[in-house]
């Protein structure tokens, strides 16, 4: 599975709020949105046009680069369970999300970050 590996505090900026992908770099002043708080690129400055799309694309966006996940797929395998025909096999994707093992170990204080605690998870340490 493909994942990104380039600067991560470039995607905060992205998305013009912390994501807290670096732990505690990101409660400093040494946070790269604190320094620059506009998105990364040559033309980052400029005005944007706020739409309904752009909206939920920069939500869907903002959980992707949150919980690391590469693919689109990988999520909504996670949340399909046997249930009754009417919910058609779909639970809600953030609850999912939010219910794996290395989410847990974050969540719990015992990791800096979520990559952090998914190198725990993976490596049982």
């Amino acid at each position: 599975m493909a994942r990104y590996t380039g600067p991560a505090c470039r995607l905060c900026r992205r998305e013009k709020m912390k994501l807290f992908l670096k732990g505690p770099k990101c409660d400093s002043m040494k946070c790269p949105i604190e320094r620059r708080p506009y998105p990364p690129g040559e033309h980052g400055r400029g005005r944007i046009r706020e739409s309904e799309y752009l909206l939920q694309l920069r939500e869907k966006q903002k959980a992707r680069r949150i919980y690391g996940r590469a693919r689109e797929a990988v999520p909504q395998r996670l949340c399909q369970r046997p249930t009754p025909r009417r919910h058609h096999g779909r639970e809600p994707v953030a609850p999912c999300l939010e219910q794996r093992l290395d989410n847990v170990v974050y969540r719990a204080g015992w990791a800096a970050s979520r990559a952090q605690a998914r190198q725990f998870v993976r490596t049982g340490t």
